[in-house]
């Protein structure tokens, strides 16, 4: 993606972003022989990998498209169960489970000394 730098404020100074060890002449003799070497490929016989992928899933997705608009309509949902209803009746239903067993008795008061 490409932007268009419009203001001077956008714009930095290279400063340390080359490397900070020094170039050899060897290593620009073998940068110009890469170069040269890369400029006899022939673009048409790389394969795009990315763009045969992403063709693949398109058609998937316009598959799946497809046949979603056949599928038949879904039912009706179901209004919410009201939460705080649903607490209320289980701490009453708590409350008379334990008014049957009998009243708990408070824990003894034993002086230790």
């Amino acid at each position: 993606m490409l932007q268009i730098l419009l203001w001077r404020d956008e714009v930095r100074e290279p400063g340390g972003l080359g490397p900070s060890a020094p170039v050899t002449d060897r290593e620009l003799h073998l940068a110009e022989l890469l170069l040269c070497e890369l400029t006899g490929v022939e673009m048409q016989q790389l394969e795009d990998e990315y763009g045969h992928t992403l063709e693949q899933l398109v058609a998937a997705k316009v598959a799946a498209e497809i046949m979603r608009s056949e599928v038949p309509e879904l039912p009706t949902p179901q209004p919410a169960v009201d939460l705080m209803a649903a607490l209320e009746q289980s701490v009453q239903a708590a409350r008379r489970t334990r008014q049957y067993a009998g009243p708990a008795r408070p824990p003894q008061w034993k002086p230790s000394i």
